[in-house]
């Protein structure tokens, strides 16, 4: 029997498991590195910031950058955004000047030490966008923001109160100057950033989005309109995300056995707006000003991601905050305490949070907006309300907690259907069918 050697891939993020983002970067790694081998795969992850003890990921600066680059390189960075102003708050990254990176991937590309690189989320002080420019080998970028098609900005401007979607464009116009919102000062960061990707990047990048509403965007973007995508989502590892005793959860936690436990968390809490917890905290009003059912009486409102602020919102019900939780074995259990996970983000390009809580087999509230959208089955997994109508959220909460057969029968369904979509497994599979199609097509 021939043994044909394994295709080796190189997953390139900033950092391993810190952040949103990485964890999902981290986790396609892992699925790889578990599951790829049954497809012929090797996968290795490369690092600027490494958190976790894995030996298959490699972390560090670029090989051969200088102390001297290490220091300047961020400085320079953070100087090419000087005199910019936006009210939008997500990140911006110029991803300026070089890092070295780029010459490190092509050395080890010429040495065949892999076969095809695997791109996800980069920042400032990974990659620049010059030297992706100057990569030839074949590459496949998944995404986590909207970054990749954007100016510098990861998202877009959110939707402003009382619409649907935003109306922020710029991204579908190429930047044109004629463009800028009046709520941005100073250098045109976005517009620069855009102009630098569309120089450099010529050659077209098969693109992987985790869901519909990314996919969607990438093909409505000026600059990746014609490039492939394929949709795939990110995996779950489902034994550690999985249904506990609820009650001995809430034993765990001290939370009380005779509430409905509502639950809401991000990385930075209520601290970022794209997430929704000012919509939540008004639908949480409006539940409590449409109670027919004594049993919605006692919801019990539980937050983490952050702790208790010095001036705790003024809600109809009582709220603990439970901190930063940094193991997935901790937020399992948070999950598997509460009845309801509310997911109100303005944007979302999958929802992490959402899909953890369902294979634990915790029903989700969200919007019927962005990545939510393939993450909850409305009415069978959860519910999906109108956005950004904080009324319609209240609703929605509302039909999942008053009829408890219902909230049993709507957990059980999110287990099964966490099953079906986020299994390791299945999304090794799927990401190694498409590494081996990118790199026939780069050899004919």
């Amino acid at each position: 029997m021939i043994k044909h050697n394994p295709i080796k891939i190189l997953n390139v993020n900033a950092s391993d498991i810190s952040g949103g983002a990485a964890r999902a970067a981290y986790r396609i790694h892992r699925s790889l590195v578990e599951y790829g081998i049954e497809h012929g795969l090797k996968s290795e992850m490369r690092v600027i910031n490494k958190f976790s003890e894995d030996f298959s990921v490699i972390g560090g600066p670029p090989v051969g950058q200088s102390w001297i680059w290490q220091r300047l390189q961020p400085r320079l960075s953070r100087y090419s955004k000087k005199g910019f102003f936006t009210t939008n708050k997500s990140l911006h990254s110029t991803a300026w000047p070089s890092t070295g990176l780029g010459s490190e991937l092509k050395n080890k590309w010429n040495k065949s030490e892999f076969d095809l690189l695997h791109l996800n989320w980069l920042g400032d002080c990974t990659i620049s966008i010059e030297e992706i420019g100057k990569l030839e080998m074949p590459i496949v970028w998944t995404l986590l923001d909207q970054w990749l098609f954007c100016g510098a900005e990861h998202y877009v401007s959110p939707p402003i109160d009382g619409q649907s979607e935003t109306n922020d464009k710029r991204f579908q116009l190429a930047y044109d100057s004629l463009t800028r919102f009046s709520n941005e000062r100073g250098p045109d960061i976005n517009r620069n950033t855009w102009l630098r990707k569309f120089r450099s990047w010529q050659r077209p990048i098969h693109i992987v989005s985790p869901s519909n509403w990314l996919a969607d965007c990438a093909r409505k973007s000026s600059l990746t309109r014609d490039w492939p995508i394929t949709v795939i989502p990110f995996p779950l590892d489902l034994e550690i995300w999985s249904p506990v005793d609820s009650m001995q959860a809430r034993d765990l936690f001290g939370l009380p056995k005779d509430k409905k436990i509502v639950l809401f968390g991000a990385i930075k809490g209520t601290i970022d707006s794209r997430k929704g917890a000012d919509l939540l905290y008004a639908a949480i009003h409006y539940l409590s000003q449409d109670i027919s059912d004594k049993s919605l009486e006692n919801i019990h409102l539980v937050v983490f991601g952050q702790d208790q602020p010095l001036d705790p919102p003024k809600v109809d019900f009582p709220i603990s905050f439970m901190g930063h939780l940094s193991d997935d074995i901790s937020l399992r259990i948070l999950y598997a305490a509460s009845d309801v996970m509310v997911v109100p983000s303005r944007q979302e390009g999958f929802g992490q949070t959402a899909s953890e809580a369902q294979a634990c087999g915790t029903p989700v509230v969200a919007f019927r907006s962005g990545g939510l959208i393939d993450v909850v089955d409305h009415m069978v997994t959860g519910a999906l309300a109108n956005p950004f109508d904080s009324k319609s959220l209240a609703k929605e909460i509302k039909w999942v907690l008053e009829d408890s057969e219902r909230l049993t029968k709507l957990g059980l369904s999110a287990r099964k259907r966490a099953q079906k979509l986020w299994d390791p497994r299945k999304i090794a599979m799927l990401y190694s069918d498409l590494f081996k199609e990118i790199i026939s097509k780069s050899l004919t």
